[in-house]
């Protein structure tokens, strides 16, 4: 898996976690959800997040785009 992979997954398993416990616990934990969101809509212009430094610390490889011949 990559980093960019690791990413996707960890946003979309908080984000439903997230609505689980706005759903059973308490509303205000949709402002997680706000956080998870900005987080990935600033990443897709920066090509940084949170998440991504602690993926790359798990060991996880970011993509490599050379092309093989």
């Amino acid at each position: 898996m990559t980093v960019e992979r690791g990413v996707r997954l960890m946003g979309g398993i908080v984000v439903l976690l997230s609505l689980t416990l706005a759903h059973f616990v308490s509303l205000y934990w949709l402002w997680l959800t706000v956080f998870v969101g900005l987080n990935l809509l600033q990443s897709a212009f920066t090509n940084w997040c949170p998440a991504m430094s602690i993926l790359r610390a798990m060991g996880l490889k970011d993509v490599n785009c050379s092309p093989t011949l």
